[in-house]
């Protein structure tokens, strides 16, 4: 560093300076030939030959004499911009660098800086000269671009400026497109009916494509040139489409046959550049400007849209799109080398959009936001009027079920006393009438005596369901036995009871209720309809779960499907409707001298149903 602090002045006086450009004809490959056996003219700094021999497709020579006042002892540089398209370099004759590929399909070295740090052993005291052979087609504005020779500490610099330029800010940019493509072609697979997420995305797509064809240096995976010359002008097509489009449904505009028409003329463009002959290439420029008016005018009608709707996105837009035909245009002429620098600003347009993306989304965001809000405070009035209608609704669910309660009561009320006062009523009845002589107050009192007994069992049973169950079988049947044998002996009626020893499996309270309900009935319904001579009753256990108590009689019968149809009286209903709160069941088979009564009710299950 302190030496060269103490050359700068130095470095002021020997400061290489070129002294001409020079152009020629050249044959593919070899080192340069004898300057005398050439036709050279002279180029400007920035030289396309198709201007100078049109149509002409293979390699040039361009010589660049140089001198430096203070010879070989100042370090000298040397950098390159642009080689359209491949090239190789020589210094006084001899090669420092050459491109991969110098036949088709030729590297592409049009938008990559170099830099040398040229050998002292290469250079002369006086009439040094580079050497730059290039090779290209027509087509394609072949020729040779920026090339500065001088201070290593001055061109460095220079070349990493032109390096950041014209590759580092593309890669940066194709970074940002694909991600921007990645988020909005998510957002439209997840709301399909947002098409305008998914023409954004696609023109994000073709964007990025087009900026990794700029960066490109090797021809792979295309065959030619002219194949990479038509992919790039196919991408661009696309791209043109989708800005178009997605312009048109961001302004909120419906012209169905204006995209009709862009999409016809599009399709043409795209035919033509597939089957463009190669030696009429060179037209596909005009396809090139074709599709850059299409986004021009766009870039032009958006605004006046944006005047009509006043919404802050579409003036937002508007003057982005403004300010990317401002840039379209700059760096379509510095593209034509109307202008000398190299300060491309297409790709700075998407981090802009990247910025205002960023800008829409938030605010998006804080609508969403604010709509979530309001939801939510809508919800909460929502749900404590919803509150307020189910307080209501339960409070008359409430009165409701205390009504049903009140009537399941009396039922069950009206149940036992048929079935329990009722069925002493009916033997007291009985009793009565078949004696001859009138009673004794005795008897009276005792069958009165009975009555109170069963009332007041109707009334325990009501009260608590926390009886105790019989130990046996036999011991729960006996009260019953011990009501009806007198009444059977008067009415000359043999009864027959068996009954298992022991309970396999014991039933509950409330079942024990029902079934002595249940036998009471059956044994009132003999009493009194059936003129029986004998009386059969029975239980079983099945399997230890299932309880079975059979009544058979051979009195006269009667019609089972018109009594189960028609006319059951109370005492069957009751019956019923006990077992089957109980999950039981009733089945009955009669017919003159023979009718059964089954009862059959499984047992474990009974608290549940008792308290339903």
């Amino acid at each position: 560093m302190a030496w060269t602090q103490e050359a700068k002045p130095q470095d002021l006086r020997c400061e290489p300076r070129i002294v001409a450009r020079q152009s020629a004809k050249a044959f593919p490959e070899g080192p340069p030939p004898d300057a005398a056996l050439l036709q050279w003219v002279d180029v400007p700094p920035l030289d396309d030959w198709s201007q100078r021999w049109p149509g002409y497709d293979g390699a040039a020579w361009y010589r660049i004499d140089w001198e430096s006042p203070c010879g070989r002892d100042q370090p000298v540089a040397l950098a390159i911009v642009n080689m359209v398209m491949a090239g190789e370099v020589f210094v006084n004759s001899e090669l420092i660098w050459r491109d991969q590929s110098l036949v088709e399909p030729l590297s592409r070295s049009w938008n990559m800086p170099r830099y040398w740090l040229l050998p002292r052993a290469l250079l002369k005291e006086q009439g040094n000269s580079i050497w730059v052979r290039i090779h290209g087609i027509s087509s394609q504005t072949p020729g040779l671009g920026r090339l500065r020779i001088g201070n290593p500490a001055e061109l460095e610099p220079w070349t990493a400026q032109a390096t950041w330029s014209l590759r580092t800010i593309y890669v940066v940019c194709i970074t940002v497109s694909m991600v921007l493509c990645l988020l909005f072609a998510f957002a439209w697979l997840h709301h399909r009916h947002q098409k305008l997420y998914g023409w954004y995305a696609l023109n994000l797509l073709c964007w990025a494509l087009l900026l990794c064809f700029i960066v490109m240096t090797e021809p792979w995976p295309f065959a030619s040139t002219q194949a990479f010359a038509r992919w790039n002008l196919l991408i661009f097509i696309a791209f043109a489409y989708t800005f178009c489009i997605f312009a048109l449904r961001f302004a909120e505009l419906s012209l169905k046959k204006l995209e009709r028409m862009l999409t016809g003329l599009c399709s043409l463009c795209a035919v033509f550049a597939l089957t463009v002959p190669e030696a009429q290439m060179a037209l596909s420029q005009a396809i090139w400007l074709l599709m850059f008016c299409l986004c021009a005018l766009v870039c032009l009608l958006f605004p006046l849209r944006a005047l009509q709707t006043r919404t802050p996105a579409h003036i937002i837009f508007s003057l982005c799109f403004v300010l990317y035909l401002a840039i379209g245009v700059h760096d379509l002429l510095l593209l034509t080398k109307a202008l000398d620098h190299n300060l491309t600003l297409i790709p700075y347009t998407t981090l802009m959009s990247m910025l205002v993306i960023a800008w829409l989304l938030g605010r998006q965001i804080v609508k969403n936001m604010r709509h979530i809000e309001r939801f939510n405070h809508e919800l909460s009035l929502t749900v404590a009027q919803a509150c307020d209608d189910l307080s209501q609704t339960l409070e008359r669910e409430h009165h409701l079920a205390l009504s049903h309660s009140r009537l399941q009561e009396r039922l069950r009320i009206s149940q036992d006393l048929h079935d329990g006062l009722g069925g002493s009523l009916v033997r007291s009845i009985a009793l009565v009438e078949q004696s001859s002589a009138p009673l004794p107050n005795a008897q009276v009192l005792s069958m009165l005596k009975l009555m109170r007994d069963d009332l007041r069992q109707m009334i325990d049973a009501g009260a608590s369901a926390a009886i105790q169950v019989p130990e046996t079988p036999t011991q729960w049947l006996a009260p019953l036995r011990h009501r009806f044998a007198r009444l059977f002996e008067e009415l000359d009626i043999g009864v027959k009871w068996i009954m298992p020893p022991h309970w396999d499996h014991a039933p509950s309270p409330i079942q024990c209720l029902a079934l002595t309900r249940v036998l009471e009935e059956a044994l009132t319904n003999v009493v009194k309809h059936s003129h029986a001579h004998n009386v059969l009753v029975e239980m079983s256990l099945e399997r230890s779960c299932e309880l079975l108590l059979r009544i058979s009689d051979d009195g006269i019968g009667f019609d089972v499907h018109t009594v189960q149809t028609h006319s059951m009286g109370v005492g069957m209903r009751s019956m019923l409707a006990r077992l089957e709160r109980l999950h039981g069941s009733l089945q009955l088979q009669s017919r003159p001298g023979l009718t059964t009564l089954t009862a059959i009710m499984a047992l474990g299950i009974a608290p549940a149903a008792s308290a339903q």
